[in-house]
């Protein structure tokens, strides 16, 4: 198999890395952003960011203080800084096949359209690395808090190939 140019594929895109997450200085993160055992790695939740590794908004809940279609491309970044946190482990994107993704949504009471946030993620992944390696297991749900309110939080689990 082939395996994909991911970061000519993001500059063709116009997308940016982000750099590694930066939190204020009393937030604690005592836990690795990817863990690698055997061939799988396990990344841990990550939400939206700015290039500067700074968490990004908009803040607060989707359905109500934030639209879908801004949750969509919340989820998107979220899906760049999954990436930015695979490449600083792995040190490539191009050997990674998807495995599964959970992504949790900052909803609002009565917000029921979960899935159609996550697309952002799903939707980007599939763009980048093509239904074969980029098709993965997923699961959206919505959650009534995320951390510093962000809109979208993703986790995930690749085999490294």
């Amino acid at each position: 198999m082939d395996k994909p140019d991911i970061e000519g594929r993001l500059e063709q895109l116009g997308l940016v890395l982000p750099a590694k997450l930066t939190t204020p200085t009393e937030v604690r993160l005592p836990f690795k952003m990817v863990r690698v055992r055997g061939n799988i790695a396990y990344v841990s939740g990550h939400g939206p960011q700015h290039e500067d590794g700074s968490t990004a908004g908009p803040f607060g809940k989707v359905g109500a203080d934030i639209s879908l279609e801004q949750a969509y491309d919340a989820a998107k970044s979220t899906a760049l800084s999954i990436l930015a946190s695979i490449k600083r482990e792995l040190g490539t994107l191009d050997n990674v096949y998807w495995l599964k993704a959970l992504g949790m949504v900052n909803a609002a009471p009565g917000f029921n359209q979960t899935p159609a946030v996550i697309n952002g993620f799903s939707d980007l992944i599939l763009e980048l690395y093509g239904a074969e390696q980029g098709g993965h297991a997923r699961s959206a749900i919505g959650v009534a808090e995320l951390p510093f309110d962000i809109p979208v939080e993703i986790e995930a689990m690749v085999e490294v190939l």
